[in-house]
């Protein structure tokens, strides 16, 4: 993919995205693409676990250094010089763990159900987990994408926790009404559900009742 031409003080505002450690690497990935391809500064955090995932489901091997894992997403989504940014599990000096500097938006995909306890009950261990708490804290856009079944009681009662706190549960549950022919279009199903929560136009799939 070419590389893009915008400058970063061109660019939109940032999105956070966060890759934990359930199965489903896929849609994380193939949403920092599309928040690039929409011009959106993209800042980015892979857990320790989330990489076992992505080396297993995929054929990528992500760096764990935030420097050079940058580059290797910046070449892959053909990002803008500075449009991804990338951070370490205890940076606690990047913008995501402050209210002051962190972006309005943030999206854990996939969303393990540790993460998803962990954020639920304000542990705050590492900078996924404290980005998300500050999302909640400001009464920013929280977007979570567990994918895990069967849910056990613990994991309903936490969604139902984050939901009244402001978050949105968006399971990676894609649907076929549109007749998928292909993995990637269900992963694109979910991927634009996400976009469509976080306001950012896409043509990754038609909405319903549309031709």
């Amino acid at each position: 993919m070419p590389g893009k031409s915008n400058e970063p003080n061109e660019l939109r505002e940032p999105v956070t995205v966060a890759l934990t450690g359930a199965s489903g690497a896929q849609y994380g990935l193939r949403l920092i693409e599309a928040l690039v391809e929409a011009d959106h500064r993209v800042w980015v955090m892979i857990s320790k676990a989330a990489h076992l995932v992505i080396a297993t489901e995929t054929d990528d091997e992500l760096p764990a250094r935030p420097a050079r894992l940058a580059e290797v997403l910046a070449e892959r989504t053909g990002a803008a010089p500075g449009q991804i940014r990338c951070f370490g599990r205890e940076d606690w000096m990047a913008p995501v763990a402050s209210g002051s500097g962190a972006p309005s938006s943030m999206v854990i995909c996939p969303c393990s159900t540790g993460t998803l306890s962990a954020v639920a009950t304000g542990a705050s261990n590492n900078l996924i987990e404290r980005a998300a708490d500050v999302a909640l804290k400001e009464r920013r856009r929280l977007i979570m994408v567990p994918r895990e079944t069967p849910f056990s009681a613990i994991h309903l009662e936490h969604m139902l926790a984050l939901t009244r706190m402001g978050a949105v549960i968006l399971p990676a549950a894609p649907g076929f009404y549109h007749q998928p022919q292909r993995i990637e279009d269900l992963v694109d199903f979910i991927v634009a559900r996400i976009l469509n929560q976080l306001g950012i136009e896409n043509h990754l799939m038609p909405r319903w009742g549309e031709p």
